[in-house]
């Protein structure tokens, strides 16, 4: 399951330096695919392929905002999600909607980051 940060978040920015894949951006930021991974481009399989410095809409003008599909909830890094441990407001929650196992977030962790 991804991490989300609720609309509680008062935009500290505690969470974003802490996140392995660079996957918390500020509201409002754009995105790319290749910050802190080793992603030069993906390919969606659709024929669909973007570059990893091609820029991406921001998910979140107001908060600071988690791209789930970097997320890893820090597997192969930490022992649990660093942005929720050092949230001060605890809005860095599991995404309902992004469920995923230990074994999809390793296989991802490796595909971040070329392993």
């Amino acid at each position: 399951m991804a991490i989300i940060i609720t609309d509680e978040c008062i935009n500290c920015g505690a969470c974003e330096p802490e996140c392995p894949n660079t996957a918390i951006y500020e509201g409002g930021i754009e995105w790319t695919w290749g910050d802190g991974t080793s992603l030069d481009e993906v390919d969606f399989g659709d024929g669909t392929v973007v570059s990893g410095k091609e820029k991406q809409v921001p998910i979140s003008d107001e908060f600071y905002y988690i791209v789930s599909d970097k997320c890893t909830e820090c597997v192969g890094f930490h022992e649990e999600p660093q942005c929720a441990a050092v949230c001060p407001v605890d809005c860095c929650v599991p995404d309902p909607d992004v469920v995923e196992d230990r074994e999809t977030l390793t296989a991802k962790k490796a595909w971040l980051h070329n392993e």
